[in-house]
């Protein structure tokens, strides 16, 4: 039995290395028959390797809140459609690379909702990037002064889904319009990308600036999105 525990260990089957000394302990390995126990510890170890990955994949989207689906408030004077919310869910719009827009008042849960439905793709094994807008074009300036746009960029079109939160706060200057451009553009119809803003989406124009690339931008995003607009007044007011 010992070498049993061992060779589990050295191959690194925790999942299966619990659950057998679990049957040891109470005597269960000794009235299951021989498919259904190794059916239990081939579970076991599943189970164990998910909630693995969903702690790994939660560690490095850096959320900024812990939050999820269950948590949304669907009070109808918020504007939030449970139905809207329910199929993005289930996860859809990742497999085919479309976006989601949530836009509001300061204070009305866009980040809040942006993280349940982040929260809720890692739980279905995606990738996820949690980030500030301006702290992420920040990211990319300093990837091009050390030399390492090119892996920056790719590290973030490879994304399963990129969440880009308050966006619109600032202008952007002449890169930082490239440089969205690109990320943009490496993810149409490829990966997923959530943006949330305390403007409106015909705002968000003027915001990028140049005319050709903010055209390029809207386009992209815009045809192929869902729409969440968050109404009501401050949530943190109410606390």
């Amino acid at each position: 039995m010992t070498q049993i525990e061992t060779q589990m260990t050295q191959l690194r089957l925790q999942g299966m290395a619990q659950s057998w000394k679990i049957m040891l302990e109470t005597r269960r390995v000794h009235e299951l028959s021989f498919s259904d126990g190794l059916e239990l510890l081939l579970q076991a170890e599943q189970e164990q390797r998910t909630n693995r990955r969903f702690a790994r994949l939660l560690k490095n989207a850096h959320f900024r809140y812990q939050a999820s689906i269950e948590e949304l408030n669907f009070d109808p004077s918020r504007g939030l459609d449970k139905s809207l919310v329910s199929n993005l869910a289930m996860g859809q719009y990742i497999e085919k690379g479309e976006a989601v827009l949530i836009t509001g008042s300061a204070g009305c849960g866009k980040s809040f909702l942006a993280s349940a439905l982040g929260q809720q793709a890692c739980a279905q094994g995606y990738s996820v990037e949690y980030c500030n807008a301006q702290k992420l074009l920040l990211r990319s300036k300093m990837a091009r002064l050390e030399g390492s746009s090119l892996k920056f960029f790719d590290k973030l079109a490879k994304t399963n889904l990129l969440i880009l939160d308050d966006f619109g706060l600032t202008h952007l200057d002449s890169q930082q319009q490239l440089d969205l451009m690109e990320i943009i553009e490496d993810r149409h119809g490829r990966a997923a990308t959530i943006i949330s803003s305390q403007l409106p989406v015909e705002s968000w124009f003027d915001v990028i600036g140049e005319e050709t690339i903010a055209d390029a931008i809207l386009d992209r995003l815009v045809h192929a999105s869902y729409r969440i607009e968050l109404k009501g007044e401050s949530l943190r007011k109410k606390r």
